[in-house]
């Protein structure tokens, strides 16, 4: 695969809501990934790496500045268990599992993380209100990130 064809799908990933491509041309396999990391000054550094059968050269890592995360609502924190995508109800035309001000019990279902094509109910750890919903439906979500603030 030439240089500027490598150059472009890196331009691609960068550019798009995508975090990973990977291409296959006869025996040569490229694989780029975005990785977000957070700086404790508030960047974000992207940097993209590339895999390939044959040797390749690496754009280099664009610096962008971030605005400050809003702080979240006290209370108990339900991060995410796994890394997958974040859904409030169990299908598209059902009702959310829960909403900001419900009163839920510890073992209730506040979501559905879909990892590798299974869903995976995610329950309250306590019991308690929802203060807040911190991921939108539909959102990736990482291990550990915050989804909902329990009080």
């Amino acid at each position: 695969m030439d240089l500027r064809k490598l150059k472009t799908l890196i331009d691609l990933v960068q550019n798009s809501g995508i975090s990973e491509l990977e291409i296959s041309e006869g025996e040569e396999k490229i694989r780029i990934a975005k990785h977000f990391t957070v700086a404790p000054t508030t960047t974000v550094n992207m940097p993209v790496t590339a895999t390939a059968t044959a040797p390749a050269a690496v754009a280099p890592a664009p610096t962008l500045a971030v605005e400050p995360v809003p702080a979240l609502a006290e209370g108990h924190i339900m991060k995410a268990p796994m890394v997958g995508t974040f859904y409030r109800a169990g299908a598209p035309d059902a009702a959310p599992f829960v909403e900001v001000g419900q009163t839920v019990k510890a073992g209730d279902t506040l979501c559905v993380i879909e990892a590798m094509k299974l869903m995976n109910e995610i329950e309250a750890d306590i019991s308690g209100v929802i203060k807040a919903i911190q991921v939108e439906n539909g959102q990736a979500v990482e291990y550990g990130q915050p989804m909902f603030v329990i009080g």
